[in-house]
């Protein structure tokens, strides 16, 4: 049996891209007839099936299929790996290195280590990719990603990927300097139902604890608009649409100076940003950096006694 690894790149895409060939040769930098040509190949080598067809078009993978994927993306990755070993003692302070990551925490966490971080490795090509917490979680398990950081959604990965907390955070409300809540003290829930609500998509940046809070009091909270990225938030509700709920490291009283913030921490169950590293992933010693300088708590061995380790989540 010959089965190239390219085969397994291109059966890898093909499932990545949603089954779309076209997609997985334009990802792959080739050609879709040459895409198909091998994965015919890989069938013959293999001979099954890995692909459900409808006439010439792939629809999803067959039975052996996903296990020849697991298997192949195994594979790649310890490929990978092999790859990164080279690179960290052919030339440890250079190589690339990709985040992904939510636009809460590239617009308003990650700036001061990102800035660190290339101070100290300049020659390290850094690459942030944003996303919602889904797609972000993706990336890493994917191998797309180093490493992904977010809040939400990364429990729907625990068996492919380590969670190591980051720090906690809770919300704000912000509103325009004139606004009737700012009178409110202690503000409460009843009293912030009464206005139109501008906060996160249900996908972004703990917006599950928001309608969380609302649901065990018995309110049902109007949800005017929401978007992807406090900064939308914010001019929203500079025009007069709405109160804004918003995570409080995303308010910038220098910054934001149409507005008030209001904390409401009280209000809220607290939320946790971590990091997802892919288990089995060799990390060179600029990602423990990294790391590091974002966390300072997750020194090197505790970040590898937790990729060694047989659990997936560790707490702050």
């Amino acid at each position: 049996m010959a089965v190239k690894l390219q085969q397994l790149r291109y059966l890898r895409e093909i499932a990545r891209t949603g089954f779309s060939v076209s997609e997985a040769a334009k990802a792959l930098h080739t050609s879709q007839p040459g895409v198909s040509k091998q994965i015919q190949i890989l069938e013959q080598e293999l001979g099954v099936r890995v692909f459900e067809r409808h006439g010439k078009r792939i629809i999803d993978l067959t039975a052996p299929g996903r296990q020849v994927l697991t298997i192949a993306e195994r594979l790649l990755a310890e490929t990978e790996n092999l790859k990164r070993v080279g690179e960290e003692f052919g030339s440890e302070a250079s190589g690339r290195f990709t985040i992904a990551t939510t636009h809460t925490q590239a617009r308003y966490v990650l700036p001061a280590a990102i800035k660190r971080f290339m101070e100290r490795y300049p020659s390290v090509q850094l690459t942030l990719h944003q996303g919602n917490p889904t797609q972000v979680a993706k990336q890493a398990v994917s191998g797309e990603a180093d490493l992904a950081i977010a809040t939400e959604a990364f429990e729907q990965f625990e068996d492919e990927l380590v969670l190591l907390p980051c720090y906690q955070w809770n919300r704000c409300v912000v509103v325009p300097p004139d606004h009737p809540l700012l009178g409110e003290q202690p503000l409460t829930l009843e009293a912030i139902a009464r206005f139109p609500i501008i906060t996160y998509d249900y996908a972004f940046t703990g917006r599950s604890h928001i309608d969380k809070a609302f649901a065990l009091r018995g309110l049902t909270p109007n949800i005017a608009l929401t978007a992807i990225d406090a900064d939308v938030i914010k001019t929203y509700v500079e025009l007069g649409l709405g109160i804004g709920v918003i995570a409080n490291m995303a308010f910038d009283p220098k910054r934001d100076t149409n507005l008030r913030s209001i904390d409401v921490s009280h209000l809220f169950e607290s939320s946790t940003t971590r990091i997802g590293l892919r288990r089995g992933t060799y990390l060179r010693r600029y990602v423990f950096d990294f790391i590091e300088l974002f966390a300072p708590h997750l020194k090197r061995e505790t970040v590898e006694a937790a990729m060694k380790g047989g659990g997936t989540q560790y707490e702050l």
